[in-house]
């Protein structure tokens, strides 16, 4: 991967670190930012030249479009402290294609790969002692981009701010979870805007997650938006099974997240060996594979929750809870190769490590 080095990124230093006041030992995901943040506007029909500031609050009109109208994205990714002492931000060339594709779902302009890229390896560069060393640790990054035109119309903005911002986080996940096919809700439409990463597809799937935790459940299984009778994905993650020796997921489509962590998990499953089927798969299926005792194991995989283990699932009112197994876990296989990668104890064969 190649960036311009020579891109002019001033830098305005914060006087005053915020560093002491994180408690390393309890990172509750999202508690802590760092002390800087990138900030570019885009005006005239061009975006600006790119800056790191004190980390601050922004000042915006109450007319601000995106506070009304919703043009908001986003990304996520992890910078880790390999073993060796070397600082690499994971796959952020793949997150910058995801990027792309939200920006131009919102009707947005698009961020160049110069500053995107070269812009993340300033900032960590800058922030490095916030990089957490201990195991299950990293910093997220979150570059946002988010419609700053101050008018109350419904259209497209004509103005916009990209930010990056950073934060120490541990486990999103710290124990095996619970969740509950949603069967009444949709997530996402077909011709939606499910496969970007912005703003409303969230809000939107608060309410019955919220509906789901009340009954008991961390999560929902979300279903398509048709029939609801595929699983599409899980809250903030793709969804896996293994039934039988397979590893199953449902494939991607307009209306879920291409996500950068699921296509990492289906690599290494091929690397390893293990049968892997993209394709869609019913509730009926998930039902009957209980009745059998054919399926092993379920998991959530995601940026923040990297590998969730599933517990419990609820459908239709009947809690199915996976069965244990004196087998190795393949969501554990994974999860040691892929941390085996970012840690730097085993070759990065598919060059997914961009040291900083």
């Amino acid at each position: 991967m190649e960036t311009s080095t020579s891109l002019y990124i001033p830098v305005q230093r914060a006087t005053h670190s915020r560093i002491h006041e994180v408690d390393w030992d309890n990172l509750e995901f999202g508690q802590y930012t760092t002390d800087h943040m990138l900030i570019s506007d885009y005006t005239d029909g061009e975006w600006q030249t790119p800056q790191i500031l004190p980390f601050g609050d922004f000042s915006l009109s109450p007319t601000t479009l995106a506070l009304h109208y919703g043009q908001t994205i986003f990304e996520g990714m992890k910078v880790f402290r390999m073993d060796g002492g070397a600082i690499q931000i994971f796959r952020p060339q793949k997150h910058y294609e995801r990027f792309v594709r939200s920006a131009e779902r919102l009707a947005m302009p698009i961020v160049s790969q110069d500053v995107f890229i070269e812009g993340l390896r300033r900032l960590v560069i800058l922030e490095k002692d916030w990089v957490p060393g201990q195991a299950g640790s990293a910093l997220y990054l979150r570059p946002f981009i988010f419609a700053t035109e101050a008018r109350l119309r419904a259209h497209v903005s004509g103005t916009y701010r990209y930010t990056v911002v950073a934060s120490p986080a541990g486990p999103y996940y710290s124990k095996p979870v619970r969740v509950k096919v949603e069967r009444d809700f949709s997530r996402a439409p077909k011709g939606g805007t499910g496969y970007a990463k912005c703003g409303g597809n969230y809000g939107g799937a608060f309410y019955p997650t919220q509906k789901a935790k009340e009954e008991g459940y961390d999560q929902l299984l979300w279903t398509d938006g048709k029939d609801h009778n595929h699983i599409e994905e899980s809250g903030a993650m793709n969804v896996f099974f293994v039934i039988g020796d397979t590893l199953l997921t449902p494939p991607l489509s307009d209306s879920i997240l291409d996500g950068i962590t699921r296509d990492s998990l289906i690599r290494l499953a091929k690397d390893a060996g293990i049968p892997v089927e993209e394709r869609p798969i019913a509730v009926e299926e998930l039902k009957k594979a209980f009745d059998k005792k054919t399926i092993r194991e379920a998991f959530g995989a995601g940026t923040a929750a990297v590998i969730s283990p599933i517990r419990t699932i609820g459908i239709d009112g009947v809690d199915y809870d996976l069965p244990s197994s004196d087998r190795p876990a393949v969501s554990e296989l994974l999860k040691t190769a892929l941390d085996n990668i970012r840690y730097g104890r085993k070759e990065d064969v598919h060059g997914w490590n961009y040291i900083v």
